[in-house]
């Protein structure tokens, strides 16, 4: 009679134990931030990569840059504040990285954005846009493509973009260079007159 008994309570307390469930909690995934400065955050929200400017820590406003593709994942990020002209701007630069691959040909293509906004009024006042694309190619050396070699080659798109510490920028390529100065009545960057 002491076995059964025992043998009840055991299997009862296995019962319980198997038959209470965890309570299931729903995690909200929080939005990747990329970059911060003062009161404004690089994020990604709702599908949009924004800056979102906060007050007093709670978001207030937001300034769409791009809209963010599910398996956007920029690199390198920053949001760099400035003064040009005695005026505040922010720097947001980001590198994005793209490979296309068939056979004989890969392309790693790495995509360097900056873009300068004002952000009282909201507003874009220069966007750069630099590639570098790096090519490696199986090429045939006869016409039957019995023998062939590995060719490696870069290409550059576009300017390469640096900020001076007084605010000026220089964008430049391997045949031109433009200096750039901000125009505060215009709210934009002008090319700087040589004197």
């Amino acid at each position: 009679m002491k076995k059964i008994f025992l043998l009840i309570v055991i299997s009862l307390i296995g019962v319980i134990s198997f038959a209470q469930k965890k309570k299931s909690s729903v995690k909200v995934k929080p939005s990747p931030v990329f970059a911060k400065a003062d009161n404004l955050v690089a994020e990604v929200k709702n599908g949009t990569f924004q800056i979102t400017i906060s007050e007093n820590g709670t978001p207030k406003d937001a300034i769409e840059v791009k809209a963010a593709e599910p398996k956007f994942a920029p690199i390198d990020c920053k949001l760099i504040p400035f003064k040009a002209n005695g005026t505040q701007l922010y720097l947001l630069s980001w590198t994005e990285s793209t490979q296309t691959k068939t056979d004989l040909k890969t392309e790693d293509a790495a995509t360097i954005y900056s873009n300068i906004y004002e952000i009282i009024s909201k507003k874009l006042i220069l966007s750069n846009k630099q590639v570098s694309i790096h090519i490696v190619e199986k090429v045939f050396l006869d016409k039957l493509k019995n023998a062939s070699e590995t060719q490696e080659r870069r290409r550059s798109e576009g300017f390469e973009f640096k900020l001076n510490p007084d605010g000026s920028i220089v964008q430049k390529t391997k045949t031109q260079e433009n200096k750039l100065v901000y125009d505060v009545a215009k709210m934009q960057y002008v090319i700087s007159k040589k004197k």
